[in-house]
């Protein structure tokens, strides 16, 4: 059970919270609680860092973070799990959130700083992720460098979306889960309707790159976009694995 409340912002408090109910596929009965907030944030984090260990460039050391909400630190720890991070730069429409957010990462293996400059960090970023809930494109396909990694999170209705057309259309594509991330989520609903990508453009899901039936990145100056609307599947794998480690 989840709620999005995009104006939380305003009130300091988190736009996305819930609570989430496991249950026995033998018996019904309820196993646990899980707080909703912490379980997404993981999930989703971890998604991308999975998606990323295929997609991104596996010398990318330089990662701009577009939005500085809950969601934002587990990004960053995620992808620098999985690649060299040693420059995180931090784009936020409220600049001092961005620049909480960058004091607070203090401590970790990379360098840490806001910025009010997106194109120029979108330009020399390796690897960007967006994390917000922007319904009009913030990054735009011509501000991309050769080999960038886009990863697109905060698009969940298809009126959503981060990135622009050209973004897309530059990149080599990769889901989640095709019928969910093509039907639910924006930046990739509205280019799809409009008749400029194809489902057959979709190169792989997680699941297919997982299992080695589809190839990520091709080359090293390829631009690479993973979009996840998010699925049930992802949400009950994180909870089992939460209750088998209690």
């Amino acid at each position: 059970i989840a709620g999005v409340c995009p104006g939380n912002a305003d009130r300091d408090r988190t736009a996305v919270s819930g609570t989430y109910l496991l249950m026995s596929g033998k018996n019904g009965e309820p196993l646990a609680f899980i707080d909703g907030q912490a379980l997404t944030a993981w999930r989703t984090a971890t998604t991308r860092a999975l998606a990323s260990s295929y997609l991104s460039r596996p010398d990318a050391s330089r990662l701009l973070m577009i939005g500085a909400g809950t969601l934002a630190p587990r990004l960053i720890e995620a992808h620098a799990s999985v690649r060299p991070i040693r420059e995180v730069l931090i784009w936020n429409r409220s600049a001092d959130r961005a620049r909480r957010l960058a004091k607070n990462l203090s401590g970790h293996p990379f360098e840490a700083s806001a910025t009010e400059d997106l194109e120029g960090a979108v330009r020399g970023a390796d690897i960007i992720s967006c994390a917000t809930l922007a319904t009009e494109p913030l990054i735009s396909g011509a501000w991309l460098q050769a080999g960038a990694h886009l990863d697109l999170v905060g698009s969940f209705r298809p009126d959503m979306r981060e990135a622009d057309e050209e973004a897309v259309q530059r990149s080599r594509l990769f889901v989640d889960d095709r019928e969910t991330a093509l039907n639910d989520a924006g930046d990739l609903a509205i280019p799809l309707k409009a008749g400029l990508i194809d489902e057959s453009d979709i190169a792989a899901d997680l699941a297919e790159l997982s299992q080695g039936e589809r190839a990520g990145r091709r080359f090293h100056d390829q631009i690479t976009l993973f979009k996840s609307a998010g699925t049930g599947l992802a949400d009950f794998a994180a909870a089992a694995h939460v209750f088998a480690r209690v």
